[in-house]
């Protein structure tokens, strides 16, 4: 191992607000680059998530903040410290992985005070050190059980406790709670969401779970293909996607493709290949180009309403037929078929006794501030 990788780090930088920080990173694997130049800045005290689908870069870009995999070019730092030639037992960074990684011979106490025995403190700290990390995550009675004696909500919250009992910067949560069933999952959530804003540490997860990192993110990065698509808080991300590719991954949306027809201060005509005549309202900060420009048009699910008779208002609405009905307990889920052959998946709360035949002839209609306009 080089002098350097063993050097002693400097006392972080608290005049800085940001914990980490990428400065163009590169991350290149036999050949293959899994991270492409990605700049990130994640504030003190923030829950930031990192999401996208397979094989996007999330999972190495997380490897490269904890130290498993250093970057082929371009600067990690922690604290305002370089953290390039740092190896992961030197940074001031913990990771919670999906698989817990407990040791199964050892009890849930020696699980948690193995990383403080390897700093070799002394048996009062330790035990006060692990005293408190359980009473954190609320495993206190469960001290003498061993990992296979336990559920997977309970080896989580070890695993938990293993990380914040060193006392790091940055937790780093690897799909946390992906092995975990629905409801459970759901609570878990809520407890982790609770630890977070009691201990104001900052957390980094990993997630391709769009309702998690909905739920529990101060802010959000989307990835794809080892770059970042857009960083944003849940809502910017969910109501204002800046690309097709966002707008289809977070949550479920209508896509239209389609050119401007004209625009004014007021709406944006777009016309599809299908004949399709849609009214967006224009964004200030967004310049779509003008006529002619191919742009994609996104409408939520939840945004559209249907109504067996021809409303009032004329742009954006739609005769079409019921083509599929799903009952999904707190809500319903409609495919309406409009008459250009267009499919349109439409959201509405459970609020009506008797749901509508299929077939059955149909108005979806929705307000031009209600969808958004994207470059291709």
């Amino acid at each position: 191992m080089s002098q350097t990788s063993v050097q002693k780090l400097s006392s972080p930088d608290t005049a800085t607000h940001l914990d980490v920080e990428l400065r163009k990173v590169f991350k290149v694997f036999n050949g293959e680059t899994a991270v492409r130049g990605v700049d990130l800045d994640i504030h003190r005290g923030e829950f930031f998530s990192i999401l996208g689908p397979s094989g996007c870069g999330k999972t190495t870009t997380l490897r490269l903040m904890a130290g498993f995999d250093m970057p082929s070019a371009g600067e990690v730092l922690i604290q305002g410290q370089s953290m390039n030639n740092v190896p992961p037992y030197r940074r001031p960074v913990n990771t919670v992985f999906q698989s817990y990684a407990l040791f199964k011979h050892l009890s849930v106490w020696e699980n948690i005070a193995f990383g403080l025995r390897i700093k070799k403190l002394s048996g009062a700290e330790i035990e006060a050190r692990v005293k408190e990390a359980l009473k954190l995550v609320k495993m206190e009675s469960f001290a003498n059980r061993f990992p296979n004696q336990m559920s997977g909500g309970q080896q989580q919250r070890v695993a938990l406790a293993r990380a914040l009992v060193n006392r790091p910067a940055v937790v780093l949560l690897d799909e946390p709670l992906g092995a975990l069933d629905l409801k459970l999952r759901k609570e878990m959530q809520v407890e982790l969401s609770n630890l977070h804003q009691d201990l104001g540490l900052t957390f980094v997860m990993v997630t391709h779970d769009q309702e998690e990192a909905l739920s529990l993110s101060d802010r959000i990065a989307v990835m794809r293909g080892g770059k970042i698509e857009q960083i944003g808080t849940p809502t910017e991300i969910y109501e204002r996607p800046k690309t097709p590719f966002v707008a289809d991954f977070i949550g479920d949306t209508n896509l239209f493709q389609g050119r401007i027809e004209s625009s004014d201060s007021t709406s944006i005509q777009i016309v599809t290949g299908n004949g399709l005549k849609l009214f967006v309202q224009p964004i200030d900060s967004v310049d779509l180009g003008g006529k002619g420009t191919e742009v994609v048009v996104s409408v939520r699910p939840e945004k559209i309403h249907l109504s067996l008779y021809a409303p009032t208002v004329e742009t954006n609405t739609f005769e079409g037929r019921l083509a599929h009905v799903m009952y999904l307990g707190t809500h319903v889920n409609y495919v309406v078929e409009l008459a250009t052959g267009d499919r349109l998946t439409v959201r509405q709360p459970n609020t009506v006794g008797s749901l509508p035949d299929l077939n059955t002839p149909i108005y979806a209609h929705w307000a031009a501030i209600d969808c958004l306009a994207l470059r291709e």
